[in-house]
């Protein structure tokens, strides 16, 4: 199957070819009829796949041309990152129709994007919290969306913004479809969807949380993190010099504490991005490993979906994930486009039980290699990897409520005294049975 045997709009099939567009993939090609067919959609594919095309096509395919200027197709990501990336496919689909597209997102100035809106626009991407605040304060309205596409949802709703989604909710009209997308469906989520969507068909082009099949995966035993470093500049070191290296932390302080580590063997061709850093800074740290400018990029696993980043060689899991759907996430960086990719983890002896819970979503065991003799770890521990001293009635708990007694002693005499103000008529009476009176 071709893109010309669907039933797409010629704007869209020139845009296509133009952009080297032949075939769909698997989501791309058994959701288009059902997403047409104006049923809620719950698509399920591997990350890299293509979702993004999936529910674009036939949103793009449904919509009309209106005077109105109010968005008829709402997309709601999880990151900017993520915004950036869906506006930018929007306008690349687009180049041949009258649509305008904007997108919106939080930490940067309001008002600007505000401004934006107001202008008009027929399709807008954000984040539920700064669509959430533009709504608010009537600079959007929502009245006249007819699809909400909600992209990542499981990602959405991890991140905390449930509370932020049924408000938006409260601002769409009843009659509208959703078109619901993720690479993996945990149970809160899909308890979420029921009570949101009305009788959704769910399409699904690959089991969800199973591993893309041209990935070749392998795994490290490293006991802490100065050995993890060790071991990641020698793997660095045997890539080819043109290749790509995604290298995903837990945290923003592992990050921080990886680049210093690395800067000094690695110096202008490394790159790091996460959440405290700014959002130009990003923005510019992306597009240079997109480039080829930055060899080596650390990212945390807030932004494993927001990045879209073709041609990364390698995936390095520094440290295992918490939650197995983001370890399947994090390898799905890799492989795509119909290229082979390689996913290496480090799993340290604490890991196991995260790593077992991997093995079961993948229904696979995770195949480790030896270290070489040349490479020489270390026993050294950071003061976060030493174990903590508990030290005995230090963390003691209180007594309970129920046997304390009261918080409050019995004052002394003295302090029983009330003052009261001093009256000199009265005393006078007191003291000579009649006011004394000045001649």
């Amino acid at each position: 199957m071709t893109f010309r045997d669907l039933n797409l709009k010629k704007p869209l099939w020139k845009a296509l070819d133009e952009l080297g567009y032949q075939f769909p993939t698997n989501i791309q090609s058994s959701g288009f009829n059902v997403m047409m067919s104006g049923k809620d959609t719950i698509g399920i594919a591997q990350t890299g796949t293509g979702k993004t095309l999936a529910y674009l096509l036939p949103c793009l395919c449904m919509w009309e041309f209106s005077k109105e200027p109010h968005p008829q197709i709402l997309i709601i990501v999880p990151t900017r990152e993520l915004v950036t990336q869906v506006v930018s496919e929007v306008e690349k689909l687009t180049t041949y129709m009258n649509v305008t597209t904007c997108g919106v997102y939080g930490g940067t100035n309001m008002n600007t994007q505000a401004k934006m809106v107001m202008l008009g626009l027929d399709i807008l991407v954000g984040t539920p919290g700064r669509i959430l605040d533009l709504a608010a304060c009537g600079s959007l309205q929502l009245k006249q969306i007819k699809k909400v596409v909600i992209d990542e949802v499981d990602e959405t709703l991890s991140l905390g913004f449930r509370p932020q989604l049924l408000h938006i909710f409260d601002y769409l009209p009843t009659k509208r479809q959703h078109m619901v997308f993720s690479a993996t469906l945990p149970e809160e989520v899909s308890l979420f969807l029921d009570d949101l969507l009305i009788t959704p068909v769910r399409v699904e082009a690959a089991r969800a949380g199973l591993p893309i099949d041209k990935i070749d995966q392998t795994g490290y035993r490293v006991p802490n993190f100065l050995s993890k470093v060790t071991l990641l500049q020698h793997l660095i070191q045997e890539t080819e010099a043109n290749s790509k290296i995604l290298v995903f932390v837990s945290s923003r302080t592992l990050a921080d504490l990886l680049f210093e580590a690395l800067e000094p063997s690695l110096s202008d061709s490394l790159g790091i991005i996460h959440s405290n850093k700014a959002q130009n800074f990003r923005f510019d740290t992306v597009q240079k490993f997109q480039n080829g400018a930055i060899r080596v990029l650390i990212a945390t696993d807030l932004i494993a979906r927001g990045i879209d980043v073709i041609d990364v060689t390698h995936v390095i899991n520094f440290d295992i994930p918490e939650s197995p759907e983001n370890y399947i996430h994090r390898i799905g960086r890799t492989g795509r486009a119909d290229k082979n990719g390689i996913a290496i983890t480090f799993v340290s002896e604490k890991d196991e039980s995260a790593l077992l819970a991997i093995e079961e979503l993948m229904q696979q065991q995770l195949l480790f290699t030896k270290v070489t003799e040349d490479i020489e770890f270390t026993e050294e521990l950071l003061e976060f990897e030493k174990p903590k001293i508990i030290v005995p009635g230090k963390n003691s708990k209180l007594p309970s409520s129920e046997n304390r007694g009261p918080s409050f002693h019995e004052k002394i005499a003295k302090n029983k005294k009330v003052n009261v103000r001093y009256n000199h008529k009265k005393a006078m009476l007191e003291k000579y049975g009649k006011p004394k009176r000045k001649r």
